[in-house]
């Protein structure tokens, strides 16, 4: 489920005037008990919210050091092709070492594909890593808010227990501040998509770039930077 479907289904609640509904309560404890129980179904959507958001990230680190892992190993079997191919020349066994190179060339190519895709992959997950992060603290204001209500509530029954008039205690609750569950999580959610906006805007050069990137993925251009590295392989500068 995404994090827009997780959130559009408790954004459904209705967008209360919070004043004007403690006003019209019967009882006002079960107005606040009904607003702590709508508060908390927003922040477990938030926190699901979030949690998607923290999955993606993962999968993209995860991807990304499968990629750096494997540019370094196809590095180290072209350096060993490479020597090999040397070896077997010096003994006067050319073909053998022609092979050897072959193999060493096809290493390098995948080894500068990787590369590719890990360098490729590097801005989505520094733009990522702020959105969790954005997201967290976001999450973490709504929960203060839920302890103000709780605490609201507290206070709300203590005064009631001691005979405080119904209008006193309503004047109190709108002191505290008693929020409108649904209207935070609208907050949360326009706080997301103001970010992933963000993150798509910093993607904007890369795309405008995108014939550099043909350019790269070009094989005459991928057959230059194998040959270059096979020639810094056999000068020992690799």
């Amino acid at each position: 489920m995404s994090k827009q479907t997780v959130l559009g289904r408790v954004a459904q609640l209705a967008k209360a005037n919070v004043d004007a509904l403690l006003d019209q309560a019967e009882d006002p404890q079960k107005m606040i008990d009904q607003l702590i129980r709508d508060y908390r179904e927003t922040i477990t959507a938030a926190e699901e919210a979030v949690t998607a958001t923290v999955r993606n990230l993962r999968l993209m680190q995860q991807d990304h050091a499968e990629d750096v892992g494997a540019a370094a190993e196809w590095g180290t079997q072209a350096r060993s092709a490479s020597r090999k191919a040397d070896a077997l020349r010096i003994a006067d066994r050319g073909a053998e070492g022609d092979r050897f190179d072959t193999l060493a060339r096809i290493a390098l190519s995948r080894q500068f594909q990787c590369e590719k895709e890990a360098k490729i992959a590097e801005p989505s997950i520094v733009a990522q890593t702020e959105l969790v992060t954005t997201l967290k603290s976001g999450l973490d204001k709504m929960k203060r808010k839920l302890d103000r209500l709780q605490t609201a509530r507290d206070e709300l029954v203590t005064r009631s227990r001691s005979g405080t008039p119904r209008d006193q205690l309503l004047d109190a609750l709108k002191s505290i501040d008693v929020l409108d569950p649904a209207g935070e999580l609208n907050r949360f959610e326009e706080k997301m998509r103001r970010e992933e906006a963000r993150v798509a805007g910093k993607h904007a050069p890369a795309a405008s770039t995108l014939d550099g990137w043909f350019e790269r993925l070009d094989p005459q251009s991928d057959t230059a930077e194998v040959e270059e590295r096979l020639a810094r392989l056999k000068s020992g500068t690799a």
